[in-house]
């Protein structure tokens, strides 16, 4: 028999979704989105035909469906629905969209509302994007070929959070693959009670340029920016409602099957929160974890080409919506590639990862006036990590040259042999503030003989309404990674009081002490993989 030709070949599919993701992808994809569509195929047709999609609130959403070329007439098919990433039009999935078509899915993906050409405004993820997602489900089952017992939810990003939220509100979808999505919106972008500013502006921008956010949203990120303190209950109770760690109980009562997957070094929705998120999933799950930034380790199966992480999503769609035993269930579920290294690792749940601790003692009393960048910092938001990932060049930063009258640091001692650094560093020490608020950023960096420091892990921590001049403790966790120190080499933490990824919030002329009573040391606690 053969077998007919898709409407769109995979080739096709990849120089789209290249002329969407690289240059200048924005100005792009206007043109992208908005050309002709192909005349309407029938529901048994195979190949990709546009539609208008009734969403929620009876708004239109563009969107796009692959149909499968496999089984007999009238046969039903499992459905795989694709909400579109944050500022990205119907047309980031159709390399993927056509890979699972030509295996036998009917995939739908649509532009998300407020965004490009589909109707309304940017809800971030609010309770119309949920309902969205069933109103694209109740088209789907019935305008294609798509089996009701079937379906899963995925997506990048802004698709993946969608996903997870819809997957508590619609007890139909039965697997859910989120690729660098969050699952409290509130610990990624405000962790440490500290803004994010290139996160936040990033994201703000983008949908200015390529949708119409909502007056809430709006204003929501004009208060955030603007350090409304005020406002703070309103804007966490706002991202709460949009976090899935918030729908857990209806997420777990439902019991979808869920795939996990971010980067180590993603700046907009760091790892943490979704490893903690991940160990109270009740279902069927899996988590990994590999190099990178937002959405980079998905990047190149949006463009067609071989992608670990596209390949396991299909595993784990086959197995939850198929039902083939391909093994991606009987496999450790917390999967895990180190940034210094090529191979995965398995564990059986996340606190399993780092099971050993090394303790470095933070002696001694040091001082730091705030308000000056010592040099040390997190990078830049998208860029530094990908060259992490792509090039091996985390940022990098000569330890010894580093003003103590601005940053504080301690370090180990040379390690005798590797240090395999895996899951969260937690910082525990004293500080004392010259001023009732204040910032500061603690960055780990693996310092080479010639004490070239390369950043390991960092976070910021603000405070508000302490008593000048009195010591109060505080414990952070630095955000996850798995980091492979060399022998020979030494750790050290770095404190200071500026970085350009976050908002701080240092009084002019503050002064910041870092102290290790005898009652309460001082420590940082480094997780390490047991040989």
């Amino acid at each position: 028999m053969v077998r007919p030709k898709p409407a769109l070949r995979t080739t096709a599919s990849i120089t789209t979704a290249a002329v969407l993701l690289t240059g200048a992808a924005l100005g792009a994809a206007p043109a992208a989105a908005a050309a002709p569509a192909p005349a309407q195929a029938s529901a048994s047709a195979p190949g990709l035909t546009f539609h208008d999609i009734p969403g929620s609130g009876g708004i239109t959403l563009k969107g796009n469906v692959f149909r499968p070329a496999t089984g007999p007439a009238g046969a039903k098919h499992p459905l795989i629905v694709f909400p579109t990433s944050w500022a990205m039009p119907q047309i980031e999935y159709l390399a993927q969209a056509q890979k699972l078509a030509d295996s036998g899915y009917v995939v739908v993906s649509y532009t998300s509302r407020g965004f490009w050409l589909s109707g309304g405004k940017i809800e971030v993820a609010g309770p119309p994007d949920i309902a969205d997602a069933s109103a694209v489900i109740d088209w789907a089952l019935a305008n294609t070929s798509a089996d009701p017992d079937r379906i899963g939810m995925g997506g990048v990003s802004y698709g993946a959070g969608i996903s997870l939220l819809a997957a508590g509100h619609d007890p139909r979808i039965k697997a859910v693959a989120a690729l660098s999505g969050w699952a409290d919106l509130i610990e990624s972008i405000y962790s440490g009670r500290t803004q994010h500013l290139q996160a936040a502006a990033l994201l703000g921008g983008a949908g200015l340029i390529t949708g119409r956010p909502s007056d809430e949203l709006s204003q929501t990120l004009k208060d955030f920016l603007g350090s409304k303190l005020d406002k703070e209950p309103e804007m966490i109770a706002w991202g709460a409602k949009r976090s899935p760690a918030t729908h857990l109980d209806g997420i777990n009562a439902n019991g979808a099957a869920i795939l996990m997957g971010n980067a180590w070094g993603d700046t907009i929705f760091p790892p943490n929160q979704y490893a903690s998120f991940y160990e109270k999933l009740t279902g069927p799950k899996r988590l990994e974890f590999r190099p990178g930034d937002h959405a980079t380790a998905e990047l190149t199966g949006l463009f067609g080409l071989p992608n670990d992480t596209w390949t396991n999503t299909r595993r784990w769609f086959d197995r939850y919506l198929k039902g083939e035993r391909n093994g991606i269930d009987t496999e450790p579920p917390v999967q895990l590639k180190s940034r210094t290294d090529k191979g995965y690792e398995g564990y059986a749940d996340w606190k399993s990862v780092g099971a050993a601790k090394n303790r470095i003692a933070l002696d001694g009393t040091k001082k730091v006036w705030a308000n000056v960048d010592s040099g040390a910092n997190g990078g830049v938001t998208l860029l530094s990590n990908a060259l992490d990932q792509f090039l091996k060049l985390p940022p990098t930063v000569s330890v010894p040259l580093l003003p103590r009258t601005f940053a504080s640091v301690w370090q180990s001692e040379r390690y005798g042999s590797e240090q395999r650094v895996r899951g969260t560093a937690e910082l525990h020490t004293t500080v004392t503030s010259t001023k009732s608020s204040g910032t500061f950023v603690a960055y780990l960096y693996d310092v080479g003989p010639l004490g070239i420091g390369k950043l390991v892990s960092n976070a910021p921590y603000t405070f508000h309404g302490q008593t000048p001049g009195r010591p109060f403790a505080v414990d952070l966790e630095l955000f996850s990674t798995a980091y492979d120190v060399p022998a020979g080499h030494r750790l050290a933490l770095v404190i200071d009081t500026v970085d350009p990824l976050y908002i701080e919030h240092n009084p002019t002329g503050a002064q910041l002490t870092f102290s290790s009573p005898a009652s309460d040391p001082s420590h940082l606690s480094v997780p390490l993989r047991e040989k």
